[in-house]
């Protein structure tokens, strides 16, 4: 099919679907954009002798006669990046700045050990027991190291919990583990050259000047004219950073989120700003990229290599278990917050995807290392999320308390301190 208002009609209809099905059973649309994108994409159709057939695509049919029932093309693969992009991008914004300082600790040791240790047991691994080679065990320990932002904001603004303390300091982790992916791809397999400084320089440059503009450009030309000048202009910085970070071979995701956090604290002054671009995203942009993500998923090559799948996903919670519960434990969460902390930071997909495709494209894994990585990674968004959704999920008004306890806390640790000193100044008198 070659029509492109078919194709587009098939994707917003599997999205439609996706929706109607989240609100019938109460989980995450992310999640159920997902699993329709793998459906969709494990299902081949065509006519034989005047006959429906239906097969599983990649499996024992006739490929001749069968075709795939949901096309990837170039103008869905640019939506389903954009709306990594954006919603990257959003999670930046929502996170209140004083808030993020506030709870700047959990959020720096949870989101470091939450990426430092899956990546080491990961590629330590797949190294030694899997048999594969340095490069490929690195890659594997970056890909399965990820936290999704892009899941979590999704999960946090359905369930209304983006505006509390605690889904504030969760998005924050989840940013710091996504940097360390960064750090770590860019620092083992980075192509260090004049684009990647320039990337930088700019990026830097734009970033010391964002606040600055998009503030102007609000109180200038009003936030509630039609031609929303504001809106176009973030649109206009993400895609030309993005275009920036592709070409110094980087990700367009990443300053996408820092973007986000310079403008925080405009967006929180103006919240119609944040819910204009917020029904953008959810309505046009993310349906492309979770069914899209489904895609990555093949039915007949998970089943071949379920066992190394199912090793890399425990591998992936049980480390995730050990890098983030004792430190939400010992930040003040209760069992079931820490737990629900926990499998967040568990997910991936974004950062996850992105690193298995460079190890792809620059012939560092094969194609089938490739697809065990994907599904394990597609994988461990559904699942965690899924159970963190239906068995652990805690009260907004809990989520808020956890928020005055910690500050609470920190408080009284710091006027201990100042009190020691006191009397240690004392005593030396």
């Amino acid at each position: 099919m070659n029509n492109i208002w078919f194709i587009a009609a098939i994707w917003m209809g599997l999205a439609l679907v996706g929706s109607l099905i989240s609100i019938w059973t109460g989980i995450s649309v992310a999640l159920i954009e997902i699993l329709v994108g793998v459906v969709a994409g494990n299902i081949a159709l065509g006519f034989e002798g005047g006959t429906l057939q239906i097969g599983i695509a990649g499996g024992n049919i006739d490929a001749g006669q069968l075709h795939h029932v949901l096309q990837s093309t170039e103008w869905t693969n640019f939506l389903a990046m954009l709306g990594a992009g954006v919603l990257t991008f959003l999670a930046g914004a929502e996170i209140d700045p004083h808030s993020l300082r506030a709870n700047w600790r959990a959020s720096v040791l949870i989101g470091v050990l939450s990426f430092a240790i899956p990546f080491g047991v990961v590629w330590f691994a797949a190294q030694f027991v899997f048999g594969w080679s340095l490069h490929q065990a690195q890659i594997a320990g970056i890909a399965l190291s990820t936290t999704s932002v892009a899941v979590v904001y999704a999960v946090m603004i359905e369930g209304g919990l983006s505006d509390t303390a605690m889904g504030k300091m969760i998005l924050a982790a989840c940013f710091i583990t996504d940097l360390g992916t960064v750090v770590a791809l860019g620092g083992l397999f980075a192509n260090f050259n004049v684009w990647l400084l320039a990337f930088v320089a700019v990026t830097v440059f734009v970033l010391w000047f964002m606040p600055r503009w998009t503030q102007s450009i609000i109180t200038q030309l009003g936030a509630t004219r039609v031609s929303e000048p504001e809106v176009k202009f973030i649109f206009f910085v993400l895609f030309f950073l993005g275009g920036l970070a592709t070409t110094a071979k980087s990700e367009a995701v990443l300053p996408a989120y820092l973007v986000g956090l310079v403008v925080a604290g405009v967006f929180l002054r103006d919240k119609t700003l944040v819910h204009r671009m917020r029904s953008i995203a959810f309505a046009m942009f993310t349906p492309f990229y979770f069914i899209k993500a489904g895609l990555y998923v093949s039915l007949p090559a998970l089943w071949s290599g379920l066992l190394i799948i199912g090793a890399f996903l425990l591998l992936k919670m049980l480390t995730k278990t050990v890098g983030v519960f004792p430190l939400a434990r010992l930040h003040y969460m209760r069992p079931r917050e820490a737990t629900y902390t926990t499998l967040l930071m568990a997910t991936g997909l974004t950062f996850g995807t992105i690193s298995a495709l460079f190890g792809l494209q620059n012939h560092i894994i094969d194609q089938t290392q490739y697809t065990l990585l994907v599904s394990t990674v597609i994988l461990s968004a559904f699942v965690p999320t899924l159970v963190a959704q239906k068995f652990f999920q805690p009260s907004i008004e809990t989520m808020h308390a956890w928020g005055r306890i910690y500050r609470q806390k920190i408080q009284a640790s710091a006027f201990r301190i100042m009190s020691l000193e006191d009397v240690n100044g004392e005593e030396h008198i």
